[in-house]
C-alpha cells in the first residue's frame, strides 16, 4: 500500500465562517464538502482538495513564526497569484526550486500556503 495524505487540518478563529468561505471557496475555488453529522458540533468547514481534503477547525489563533505550511499544486500559478493580490493578499517568493515555480501566501488567519506548478521531474 502506498501511503497518502487523506486530509490537512488548519485553524481558523471561531466565528470566521464567511471569511474562510470567501478565501478558500470563492477566491481559491475549492469545493466545500459536508462535514459528517457526527462531528458537526465541532465547528468545522471541509473542502475537497484534489484527491485529499482540507479541514478548517475553529480555535483561538496564536502568533506563530514557524515555517509550517501546506502546498497546493495549481495549473495557472500566475493567475492564482494575481487573484490573491487583487483580493489584498501579499504573495512572496521563496528560494527557487528548479522545475517547481512557486510562491507563498498567508490565508486570512495567518496560515501559510505554498502554491506551485510541477513542470518536470528534475529537482536539480
Amino acid at each position: 500500500m502506498r501511503p497518502r495524505i487523506q486530509h490537512v487540518s488548519i485553524p481558523r478563529p471561531p466565528g470566521s465562517h464567511e471569511q474562510a468561505r470567501g478565501f478558500y471557496g470563492a477566491l481559491l475555488g475549492l469545493e466545500e464538502i459536508p462535514v459528517p453529522e457526527s462531528i458537526r458540533d465541532l465547528d468545522l468547514i471541509w473542502y475537497r482538495l484534489g484527491d485529499t481534503e482540507l479541514h478548517l477547525f475553529a480555535e483561538a489563533l496564536v502568533a506563530d513564526s514557524s515555517g509550517r505550511h501546506f502546498c497546493i499544486e495549481v495549473q495557472q500559478l500566475e493567475e492564482v497569484r494575481q487573484r490573491l493580490r487583487a483580493a489584498g493578499y501579499e504573495p512572496w517568493n521563496p528560494t527557487r526550486i528548479p522545475g517547481r515555480p512557486r510562491f507563498f501566501c498567508r490565508d486570512p488567519f495567518g496560515n501559510t500556503i505554498e502554491f506551485t506548478t510541477i513542470v518536470g521531474d528534475e529537482l536539480a
